[in-house]
């Protein structure tokens, strides 16, 4: 019994440092640009991930043409409206990203829905970015609500909450993406 203790100790540390691992987001290998929240109880993370193969492949950029995959995650939080799913996906949205170089060459992209098992659905785009990768960047993220014939909105939600969003605009500066760039899913 006295030679199992070390070894439950051992076990316990061993544990905690793949807890830790896990939890900082070591092994997903994604980078956290920013976390945002807006009205009405939606949260945003935006996050620069490594690049991947997405199908269908004809309407996206090949994974091999690509820098790293750029995603916004956007779900209803503890705040959002009376009947809102907690943590669902939040639809309908037009996410536009701005990325620019700090030789200041400049790229848009639009965020379209992707799915996939770790973040489920969520918004996103294979990127080039538009200068090396290990230049800094700044990212602008600008979202849109959805276009007038996009979304029915019910009687109740507009008198009492109005429009899904109103258009917000989230700027990031000095971000190194090349460790994310370097990086591989597979």
């Amino acid at each position: 019994m006295l030679k199992l203790i070390p070894f439950i100790k051992y076990m316990k540390l061993y544990y905690s440092i793949i807890l830790f691992l896990v939890t900082s987001n070591i092994f997903a290998g994604e980078m956290i640009i920013g976390r945002e929240n807006i009205s009405p109880g939606i949260n945003l993370v935006f996050e620069g991930a490594p690049k991947d193969t997405i199908y269908p492949q004809k309407s996206f950029r090949l994974e091999s043409d690509t820098d790293l995959h750029i995603e916004m995650l956007a779900n209803w939080s503890k705040k959002a409206p009376k009947g809102s799913p907690i943590g669902g996906f939040v639809a309908y949205l037009k996410v536009i990203a701005t990325i620019e170089s700090a030789n200041g060459k400049i790229i848009q992209v639009e965020l379209t829905p992707h799915l996939n098992i770790t973040d489920n659905l969520h918004y996103a785009q294979n990127i080039k970015l538009p200068g090396r990768i290990d230049e800094l960047y700044k990212v602008t993220f600008t979202i849109y609500p959805p276009k007038n014939n996009e979304l029915g909105i019910h009687y109740d939600w507009k008198e009492g909450i109005g429009p899904l969003i109103s258009k917000t605009t989230f700027d990031y500066y000095n971000l190194d993406f090349e460790d994310i760039a370097l990086s591989s899913r597979r």
